[in-house]
């Protein structure tokens, strides 16, 4: 935890060519963008759209066909993210 009582958020690194790259955040907020709502990166594509997906028994790949503007490294980059912020805030 940062003194400001955030935790650093870890990004996922990616191998490519034998090389890491690390990954741009995979949501992002913004006023102008649906008020504010979290959204999955250069989308418009709420979080909570995948959750309800989810959560109503549907698969990641049920929603990326519904979705295409959002790549499947975003939604799995979002879980891990998910569950990283769950385990630490258990602790």
């Amino acid at each position: 935890m940062t003194k400001e009582g955030f935790s650093k958020v870890r990004l996922p690194n990616i191998a490519r060519e034998g090389r890491l790259i690390r990954m741009k955040p995979p949501i992002s907020t913004a006023p102008d963008i649906l008020g504010g709502t979290p959204v999955f990166a250069g989308t418009r594509v709420p979080v909570q759209t995948l959750l309800d997906y989810l959560k109503a028994g549907e698969s990641i790949d049920d929603f990326l066909e519904g979705f295409p503007s959002v790549s499947r490294d975003q939604v799995i980059a979002f879980l891990e993210m998910a569950k990283d912020r769950l385990i630490e805030s258990a602790l």
